[in-house]
């Protein structure tokens, strides 16, 4: 009882507190966080750009390393000066020798730094600093050039924007693992180290910009040679904005990509959602309409038109729905059936049992006695008989199904019957002599089967119940014939069905009562018949049969030339295996 309690709640919950409607559906949620979610790691995969700029800073380096070799070429043929060196009195001869100029190299590197905007500084053979392209140094003194931070532009959110971005720039891609960029006054630069001893280095590193945000600095130093002597070192220095730049443009472009894919994942989201959701929400509150109301006037939408698993969930539901007042109806007709057939019998046992008590001659007595036993009697078949039909439907639903060789299927029946009706026959034809009444009695009906030779018809069902399908028509059809006359079982494939036509030569079926008579306790019995010794359930329990298994019957007359009847065949159409 808990668990069933705990069952509704949860549904009603999913509805929403007293039927109330969500304003937000949660499976919308769903579908919404899954298509955004793939779009934001396909977008964060992509400003990731980690590759591309390792290739902006090879080829501005490259570039930079380009300019520094023309620089110290340059210098190196219009910034030396020739020191012509004496014998000295050791013996050694005298000769020349080059050093820089810092009076030549100073004008040298402005020109050169102004054309091409990258801070330029000279050094000597010993580390030394000769010259500075951001540093004037005339009469009156040295002036430090030096670039001011750019101004903040735009409106505040803007301005926002750019900050954010600039905190992202050393997350994505990372920037921790580059150096730090400090100049230190007396330490010499470790590319101009290099540069001195003969090969040019670049190093790329990280610096803290004005507001604290990392910024690229890329460095190189080439030497300054004169006949392959090294006379110093040209260390060129530029920052890292243009890559900065390029790489911003690349992401702003991402992202207004993004921001369109994004605005139309959402609405394809909600869309999605729409033609998902809002049919089961209304699935779920029609099925939640029905389980509270009292009456039939609450429907499932019919989404069938969808042609998709909702529009089947639909349909299912529909059918099932119809299927369930189908049954409700049925059961309703069951019970007012077995109240009305139990009802004759009772009726007929209160009137003998009330007359017996005022009837004192014996004979009249006896007699309703007897009607009394028959009465009691028919109520126990009636009975019987529906607890069999109850037990039926439920049976049929639970049994697993198992193949039924169909033709062995009707020859046991037909041999069985024809050994009862050889022990019957043996047992009243008794001689007077015997204690026999010296009577004949009149010949049964024969029971022979029509079945292929050699042919397998085997169908899907459970045995016992197409066994006690049979049965009854076979009950039936003997019931009808005449003594003497011949009942056939004739079995045939056709296509993907077996079609079993049970024929009597009885006095056939009335006319309009084909369907009629696979109704429930419908009784049409041959003349002469006592009354009351059939319950009337046994083509209905044929009919449910062949229906739990996925069959047909029907029943019609067979005539013969000048329009008579010649007895009835009841024919059963069962898919084979």
């Amino acid at each position: 009882m808990a668990s069933a309690t705990g069952t509704r709640n949860s549904a009603v919950s999913t509805l929403g507190r007293g039927g109330t409607r969500r304003r937000v559906s949660p499976l919308t949620l769903r579908i919404l966080a899954v298509n955004v979610l793939a779009l934001v790691l396909l977008m964060a995969g992509l400003l990731y750009l980690g590759r591309y700029q390792d290739r902006l800073i090879q080829a501005e380096t490259e570039a930079l390393e380009t300019e520094a070799r023309i620089f110290a070429s340059a210098l190196g043929e219009g910034a030396v000066n020739r020191i012509l060196t004496a014998p000295s009195p050791t013996g050694d001869e005298g000769g020349e020798r080059f050093e820089l100029a810092p009076e030549l190299a100073r004008p040298m590197i402005r020109r050169l730094a102004e054309a091409t905007a990258t801070r330029t500084r000279l050094y000597d053979i010993d580390g030394r600093m000769l010259s500075d392209s951001r540093v004037l140094v005339g009469s009156q003194g040295r002036i430090e050039i030096r670039e001011l931070p750019s101004p903040p532009a735009g409106d505040p959110l803007s301005r926002a924007i750019n900050d954010l971005y600039t905190r992202l720039i050393d997350v994505v891609p990372s920037r921790e693992g580059l150096p730090v960029y400090r100049e230190q006054p007396g330490e010499p630069n470790p590319d101009v180290e290099r540069a001195l001893g003969g090969e040019a280095a670049a190093t790329v590193w990280r610096v803290d910009g004005a507001g604290g945000d990392p910024e690229l600095l890329l460095t190189v130093a080439v030497p300054v040679q004169r006949y392959r002597e090294v006379l110093g070192a040209v260390l060129l220095t530029r920052g890292g904005g243009e890559i900065d730049r390029a790489i911003r443009s690349v992401r702003f472009d991402i992202l207004r990509v993004f921001a369109v894919a994004l605005l139309v994942t959402v609405g394809l989201s909600f869309y999605l959602a729409g033609t998902i959701a809002r049919p089961i929400r209304r699935l779920a509150q029609a099925a939640d309409r029905l389980r509270t109301s009292h009456g039939r006037h609450a429907e499932i939408p019919d989404l069938t038109r969808r042609g998709d698993e909702i529009g089947e969930l639909s349909g299912v539901l529909r059918e099932m729905t119809d299927a369930l007042w189908t049954r409700m109806d049925a059961i309703e007709r069951f019970a007012a059936d077995v109240a009305h057939e139990i009802k004759n019998p009772l009726t007929s046992l209160r009137s003998a049992v009330e007359t017996a008590g005022r009837v004192s001659d014996p004979r009249h007595r006896d007699r309703l006695m007897a009607i009394i036993a028959d009465d009691v009697q028919r109520l126990d078949r009636l009975i019987s008989d529906i607890s069999n039909a109850s037990r039926l439907d439920a049976e049929l639903s639970r049994a697993e199904p198992e193949p039924v060789d169909i033709g062995l299927l009707l020859t046991m029946l037909a041999e069985l019957r024809q050994t009862v009706a050889e022990t019957v026959a043996e047992t009243v034809d008794e001689p007077v002599a015997a204690g026999g009444t010296g009577e004949t009695a009149a010949t049964p009906p024969r029971v022979v089967v029509d079945v292929p030779a050699g042919e397998r018809l085997v169908v899907p069902g459970l045995e016992g119940r197409l066994t006690q399908l049979f049965q009854n028509l076979i009950d039936n059809a003997l019931s009808f014939s005449p003594p003497g006359g011949l009942v056939r079982l004739t079995a045939r494939r056709t296509g993907r069905s077996v079609t079993v036509v049970v024929s009597d030569q009885g006095p056939g079926i009335p006319e309009g009562k084909e369907e009629a008579i696979f109704d429930r306790f419908y009784t049409e019995r041959p003349a002469g018949e006592k009354f009351g010794t059939h319950s009337g359930l046994g083509l209905s329990i044929v009919k449910q049969i062949v229906g739990a298994h996925n069959g047909s019957v029907f029943a019609q007359n067979r005539k013969i030339s000048g329009g008579s009847i010649d007895g009835a065949d009841f024919v059963v159409i069962l898919p084979l295996l």
